[in-house]
Parts: structure tokens; C-alpha cells; sequence
């Protein structure tokens, strides 16, 4: 009998170092409960000098037949995907180790805002969505609770912060990672161009290789910290690169 009392106390002595140590190793720097998915084939693109120079520098932007035929395949918007593949061209020429996919871009695009369709609109021949694209309110009623940052100026809401844009940027993030991605001198979260931009160096930021399982997953999982998401856009990349052909 004390020998089963020994074994007992010793077993849940075991278990409770067991659990402490998995609970310790989880809260360390680094350690995630993600899986790393393995990344998209990168689309490819037949690109053009457009002369246009900007802040950014956004020199190349899709050929037109090119962009004609490849709208065709992948049912993007013509106006939507001329601003995808300039924003990973120009990510990739600022980050070369970036290798950022236009598709992938692309596909952040469609989960977001169904390539600034949501709603019934559309994009104007500026990149420009037809009307406002605002999230819902991010007041914790099953999301997020962000207090508001932007005094309303983005989102029209002083109480609580609301995604934007094609894009679906929080007017805080914008703040800082908000780029001019069509050389007029504004960086705006409604322009497709802008927010594509600014979606493609968010995604290339501290030094992530997205030709890496690890890479692009981390570059997706910033974006939105949900596996089914992750899930979803790398479904929709995969799809795009089928369609249009790969690099």
C-alpha cells in the first residue's frame, strides 16, 4: 500500500511537471500552435515600364494584353489586379527577399473585399472603390475590441475602429504602414492601388521570405490571426496561379 502511495504521489508529481513545462514552453518568444502551410506557386506577369515615378517608386505595371487576358482567367477586375502585380513588383524590388506573389496579394484582395466589390461596388478607372468600404464595428461583439484611433476620420465611427478599404486596414495600422502607391501625393486606404501597396510591404515586413512555409504563413497569419483564413487565401492564390500560369 505505501508502495502504491509512493507511485501515486510520484505520477502526479510527473503530470504537474509536465504541464508546467508545456505551459512554460508555449508562452516562450517564438512559440506558436500554427502550422506552417506550405506556400502558393508565385503567379507570374508580363510587366511594363510605365514611366510613372512616385514616391514609392512604382515604375512597371502589367502589360495591357497581358492584363486583359489574365482578368479573363482569374475573374479579378482588370483594375484591381493592374494594382496587384505593380505592388508586388515594386515590394519584390524594395524586399528582393521578400518574393511576394502578386497572387497572393490578389487573393488577400478577394477575402477581404471581393477586390473592392463588396457591397455591389466597383473600382473607377483611378483605382478608387465606388463607395466606402468600412468593416464592421470592431466593438467586441464578436471581434476584436479596438477603441477608436482615427477620431472617426477613416471609418466614420469616433467610438470604436472599423477596417477600411479594399484592403481592410484598421485606421491605426494605416497610421503607419499607409503608402502612395499611385504617385499623387495621398496615401488612401479607398485607392486600390494605395492598399495594395501598402498590403504587399506589410506582408514583405521584418525580413520574411514568402517562397517559405514559414514565411508566407507569418506574413498571413499578421494580416489576420485565424487558420481558416490562412486557409482561405492560400486556396485562392493557389487558384490564380493555376489560372494565370506561374513564374
Amino acid at each position: 500500500m505505501l508502495r502504491f502511495k509512493r507511485l501515486l504521489v510520484f505520477s502526479v508529481f510527473a503530470v504537474c511537471v509536465i504541464a508546467a513545462f508545456s505551459f512554460w514552453a508555449v508562452r516562450q518568444p517564438g512559440a506558436d500552435a500554427r502550422t506552417a502551410l506550405a506556400p502558393p506557386p508565385r503567379a507570374g506577369a508580363k510587366l511594363t515600364s510605365s514611366g510613372l515615378t512616385t514616391a514609392v517608386n512604382v515604375t512597371r505595371s502589367a502589360d495591357a494584353e497581358w492584363l486583359t487576358r489574365a482578368a479573363e482567367l482569374t475573374g479579378i477586375p482588370a483594375r484591381a489586379l493592374r494594382a496587384y502585380v505593380a505592388a508586388a513588383a515594386t515590394a519584390n524590388d524594395s524586399a528582393p527577399g521578400c518574393r511576394i506573389g502578386w497572387n497572393t496579394v490578389a487573393a488577400v484582395g478577394f477575402v477581404e473585399s471581393a477586390h473592392g466589390t463588396y457591397g455591389g461596388g466597383n473600382l473607377n478607372t483611378a483605382g478608387q472603390a465606388s463607395g466606402p468600404i468600412i468593416g464592421p464595428s470592431l466593438n467586441g461583439a464578436g471581434f476584436a475590441a479596438i477603441a477608436d484611433t482615427d477620431a472617426g476620420a477613416l471609418d466614420g465611427d469616433a467610438r470604436w475602429d472599423h477596417a477600411v478599404g479594399p484592403m481592410q486596414f484598421i485606421p491605426s495600422t494605416w497610421r503607419l504602414v499607409g503608402r502612395d502607391g499611385n504617385g499623387d501625393g495621398t496615401a488612401d486606404p479607398f485607392n486600390i492601388d494605395d492598399a495594395a501597396l501598402s498590403a504587399a510591404a506589410y506582408l514583405c515586413a521584418h525580413g520574411r521570405d514568402l517562397s517559405t512555409a514559414q514565411g508566407w504563413t507569418d506574413a498571413i497569419y499578421s494580416y489576420n490571426q485565424s487558420a481558416s483564413y490562412l486557409r482561405q487565401v492560400r486556396d485562392e492564390a493557389t487558384a490564380y496561379a493555376e489560372k494565370a500560369g506561374t513564374s
